[in-house]
């Protein structure tokens, strides 16, 4: 049990399966198979016909960590391109946000997921910071999502190939858990998605990134800069106040000597607030010759913000004049393709519209 809730599979490591199994009188070696069954079928379990497990193991299992432990899905939406935003509730009747999106080739899929039940980074453009920070994610609750993710891909005939740590929540904010359900999912003995194939996301939590690269893990580093300068970074997230640009980029530079792979920056592109040329030159000059991609945003509208402010979604002009002045600079400047528009498709809206609706 953890906080009154049973436990389900994705609660356990390998190592601690082998000794669950161990005391129940099995051998310790049938964990591997077992979990590895679990992940690969995105949550469920069932003997091989090639190579079945010992007799009661099943049943055993299955009386231990009966399938009401796992998340059950509290609402599911899905868009005209495909994207499936999924609101899973948790053993305490929490709600919790992950992302299915499809890829441009048809038979892959993206995943997005969530480290801690609402999030208090403050984000004032941001339809999850509405509700406040209530707890943070297992571990098991993290990989709960990637299984419920690889099960919807399957069923719309595409494979989960890429996960980011994009939801809601801040991960270094919940770096234990993210990180073990990182090892659990990206292992080829168990969720075998692979370290290259995920993502994690940050608002610029310099200890934590310095922690990420200090476990010399080989996963991608994103983080969300959307200012470019303090002023008007401060303005927008809260926690800029705390960490400057500048302390956030050199952290970034760390994690990316180490793995010699090429940092993303987020820019969620805001009209009349981040979007001028003046902040295109800005962001230019402060990130320099790095070689790192700026991933630009358009913005999905959430409503009126904690300040009392109603954001907007820039212009496609003055997006593509944005990216221009970033080209000219030699700075690699992509959009991220736009998801979900006419669904509750930004962070944090599908849990806000349920809870109000209660």
């Amino acid at each position: 049990m953890i906080g009154g809730v049973p436990l389900s599979l994705a609660d356990f490591s390998l190592d601690d399966l082998e000794r669950e199994f161990s005391a129940w009188g099995f051998r310790p070696s049938h964990a591997a198979r077992v979990l590895r069954s679990h992940y690969a079928s995105g949550g469920e379990l069932a003997d091989n016909p090639t190579r079945r497990f010992p007799a009661g193991l099943l049943e055993k299992i299955r009386s231990e960590f009966p399938p009401l432990s796992a998340p059950a899905l509290a609402a599911r939406q899905v868009a005209d391109d495909g994207t499936a935003k999924l609101l899973l509730r948790l053993g305490d009747a929490r709600t919790v946000e992950t992302v299915l999106m499809p890829d441009f080739r048809p038979d892959r899929a993206a995943g997005c997921v969530s480290s801690q039940v609402g999030c208090a980074m403050g984000c004032d453009f941001c339809a999850t910071t509405k509700t406040g920070f209530e707890r943070n994610l297992t571990a098991g609750e993290i990989v709960a999502q990637f299984l419920a993710l690889r099960r919807e891909a399957h069923a719309a005939g595409r494979k989960l190939q890429t996960l980011v740590f994009m939801g809601m929540g801040e991960p270094l904010l919940n770096l234990d858990a993210v990180l073990a359900a990182v090892e659990r999912i990206a292992d080829n003995r168990l969720g075998a998605l692979g370290w290259r194939q995920i993502t994690i996301s940050t608002v610029g939590i310099v200890p934590g990134i310095d922690t990420l690269t200090a476990t010399k893990l080989n996963f991608h580093l994103a983080v969300s800069l959307h200012a470019p300068d303090d002023a008007t970074r401060a303005e927008l997230l809260p926690m800029g106040k705390r960490f400057p640009i500048a302390d956030i980029l050199a952290a970034a530079d760390r994690f990316q000597a180490s793995r010699g792979r090429p940092v993303t920056i987020q820019y969620c592109l805001l009209k009349g607030v981040n979007d001028t040329p003046v902040h295109a030159h800005t962001l230019a000059a402060t990130l320099g010759a790095r070689r790192m991609h700026v991933n630009l945003l358009r913005y999905n509208p959430t409503g009126l913000s904690l300040r009392g402010r109603t954001y907007e979604r820039s212009s496609d002009e003055t997006a593509d004049a944005f990216a221009a002045i970033l080209r000219e600079h030699k700075i690699v400047a992509h959009f991220r393709r736009s998801r979900g528009k006419d669904i509750d498709a930004a962070c944090g809206q599908l849990r806000e519209r349920v809870i109000a609706a209660r």
